[in-house]
């Protein structure tokens, strides 16, 4: 019985491990997509505004 319980605890570890890395690699995307946002947003005030005067 003992080993049952170590084992689904083994298993719940990993599995939730294996979540972890993909909540952390959208993350990573979600930050890096804002970034790209504000790299456009400048480009596009540069070019629109401040170079037309």
């Amino acid at each position: 019985m003992i080993k049952k319980i170590c084992f689904l605890a083994c298993s719940l570890a990993v599995v939730f491990s294996l979540g972890a890395c993909n909540t952390t690699k959208g993350v990573g995307e979600d930050i890096e997509a804002g970034g790209e946002a504000i790299q456009r947003a400048a480009k596009w005030w540069l070019t629109t505004i401040i170079l037309k005067y």
